[in-house]
């Protein structure tokens, strides 16, 4: 992918919510995109966001500020999507798998000695969240998942959805496809009604500067390409680390039915440790921040 496709800090960036907080980190792969809100408290807890496909630092605009006041918080985005650099082709296999995105994730927090206490996952995030545990990158006090992609997709989706989207990869013109067709109102309002979300103009604005970029859309293909949840599952079944499953009740994208087959397989879990959210959907955390932030902070 042509850097020149890629988004711009100077141009596209100028705007970008909580611009103040961000800062470019190199690690041994990558150039990420991070955001760090620093608690004045040099002993206050710290926790780590990590976004879902296709998203961005973007996404957690409006929690940020909810948890800064008793945390030090952190957002990354994942390779290749917002301002974080596209992987080497050599890497792209790796970085853009779970396990390899928690070990590039992993890099990234040693380069800044950032051990977050807690780690908050959305969707596919949730999933990196717990590999970073499960691999013995963290040791975390506890795991938030929201709307976590943990599950397998059922039926044929299941079936065709990995293999199909390891095709459009190899399709250099689908990006620029893809990107063109999304920049398109209807098209844009048709994908966001589909997480079973409703986001304020701010957050259709950006994602519509994500999705419409072509570098950023062969990201998250790449990241569907190779996501392999059949064997994070049989992985996931081992967890021991405390976990939080928060659902939006009218999610489409990962139904709130995910969450209860994962609670079912992990005994350790509690009937608490699931919280659902009424009438918020995929993107909860963008429609009703404080929500989210009151489960993952009672205090704020």
């Amino acid at each position: 992918m042509s850097p020149r496709q890629a988004l711009n800090w100077d141009t596209d960036g100028r705007q970008w919510p909580l611009r103040q907080l961000s800062t470019f980190i190199e690690a041994p792969r990558l150039r990420w995109h991070v955001q760090i809100a620093q608690h004045p408290n040099p002993q206050a807890k710290s926790i780590l966001l990590l976004h879902g496909t296709g998203a961005s630092t973007h996404s957690w605009r409006h929690l940020v500020p909810l948890l800064r006041d008793h945390y030090t918080v952190t957002a990354i985005d994942f390779p290749g999507h917002g301002f974080t650099a596209m992987p080497q082709d050599s890497d792209v296999a790796t970085l853009f798998s779970i396990q390899g995105m928690a070990a590039g994730v992993a890099e990234l927090l040693t380069q800044m000695q950032f051990k977050p206490d807690i780690v908050v996952g959305h969707s596919a995030g949730a999933a990196v969240a717990c590999m970073l545990t499960l691999d013995g990158h963290l040791k975390p006090q506890r795991l938030v998942s929201l709307n976590g992609a943990l599950l397998p997709l059922d039926g044929v989706a299941g079936q065709v959805f990995s293999p199909l989207a390891k095709v459009l990869t190899k399709a250099p013109w689908l990006p620029e496809l893809f990107s063109w067709q999304a920049a398109r109102a209807s098209v844009l309002n048709k994908l966001l009604e589909g997480t079973g979300s409703k986001l304020d103009t701010e957050g259709t604005q950006l994602y519509r500067a994500l999705i419409s970029n072509p570098s950023h859309a062969q990201a998250a293909l790449h990241m569907m390409a190779h996501w392999d949840l059949h064997t994070f599952w049989g992985r996931l079944r081992t967890l021991q680390d405390p976990l939080t499953l928060i659902v939006g009740s009218q999610d489409w994208i990962v139904p709130p039915s995910v969450a209860y087959r994962v609670a079912e397989s992990l005994p350790h879990l509690r009937s608490q440790d699931i919280i659902s959210l009424p009438n918020l959907g995929h993107l909860a955390h963008e429609e009703q921040a404080q929500w989210v932030a009151d489960v993952i902070c009672p205090m704020s």
